[in-house]
């Protein structure tokens, strides 16, 4: 039967250190999909109509891709398990463009939302949270995140994020500066919540406040659509992070190659490639890649 070939698989790759949430629940739909159909061993044919099922493409690419990798695992044992093709396509769509805010943009838009509302916490909050961003390419969700415990002397704790990873985030001496001085005012407001950023309801903040704000701080500066009708986004401080420390990478092959290392691990991004592909990311930097390539090529 194929529901305790799933539970086997899912125990795998749980063992082996992946979440498997979604996986598990969708895999689950599969097999029962399946042998509500008599099938004991998965087919080609069925595996593409369960997949069909998902609204769009994408999702149905998804879907197939779960299976077909299931598949490969089971074959191993028994043969009679058919391999579907991918015919949803690539489960991974292109990367969307990132809209890349320059230095003087981030400059206005932390003035702009020292500037909005009321004088209250509110001010100071989103203020202090963008300008955060900004000079550490602090994934929004981890800045949300932050307690108290974890502002050090040696910067942010970074605990459990996006892969169940914890990082060492360094600050600079004035971005050190500017989060005490929030969280001096900011301590007595909430007392009994130890968020570093809360809300007027003395709440933790939302990712939906946060946008809120930023688009509002983005309304009144006017900002210019990017490449391919991109818009600024709250991550687009961290893009903008990521694009400012290319920028200043030494030449070098030995130099480069440590330099995305470091970046990358910053970032906390799970493969280095998420970090080189900054690298398309404004024409400067593929300007860059494009001079570096040449003088390869003619040996220079």
């Amino acid at each position: 039967m194929l529901t305790p070939a799933v539970a086997s698989y899912v125990a795998v790759r749980r063992a082996a250190g992946y979440v498997f949430k979604s996986e598990d629940s969708l895999l689950r739909s599969f097999a029962t999909f399946s042998e509500a159909r008599g099938e004991r061993f998965v087919r080609a044919s069925v595996a593409i109509e369960w997949a069909g099922l998902a609204r769009s493409v994408s999702h149905r690419a998804r879907r197939l891709g779960m299976v077909i990798r299931f598949v490969r695992y089971i074959r191993a044992e028994d043969g009679r398990h058919e391999l579907p093709a991918a015919v949803f396509g690539a489960e991974k769509q292109p990367r969307p463009v990132p809209y890349i805010l320059s230095d003087d943009a981030i400059q206005q838009l932390i003035h702009a939302a020292a500037q909005s509302g009321y004088r209250t916490l509110r001010r100071d909050t989103y203020s202090t949270l963008f300008a955060l961003l900004a000079c550490t390419g602090l994934r929004v969700s981890e800045a949300l995140h932050l307690r108290f415990e974890d502002v050090g002397p040696d910067g942010l704790v970074i605990r459990q994020t996006k892969f169940r990873k914890t990082r060492l985030v360094p600050l600079h001496d004035t971005a050190r500066a500017g989060l005490a001085r929030y969280l001096e005012r900011r301590r007595p407001y909430a007392p009994f919540d130890d968020h570093v950023f809360v809300s007027l309801r003395r709440k933790p903040l939302l990712l939906h406040d946060v946008e809120t704000a930023f688009q509002t701080a983005v309304s009144q500066l006017e900002l210019p659509r990017g490449t391919g009708r991109a818009r600024p986004t709250p991550h687009s401080l961290r893009h903008a992070f990521a694009v400012r420390s290319l920028r200043t990478c030494p030449d070098g092959r030995d130099n480069i190659t440590q330099h995305m290392v470091a970046l990358s691990t910053y970032l906390g991004h799970c493969k280095v490639a998420d970090t080189y592909w900054y690298l398309e990311a404004v024409p400067e930097l593929m300007q860059s890649v494009a001079d570096q390539c040449e003088r390869f090529v003619t040996g220079g």
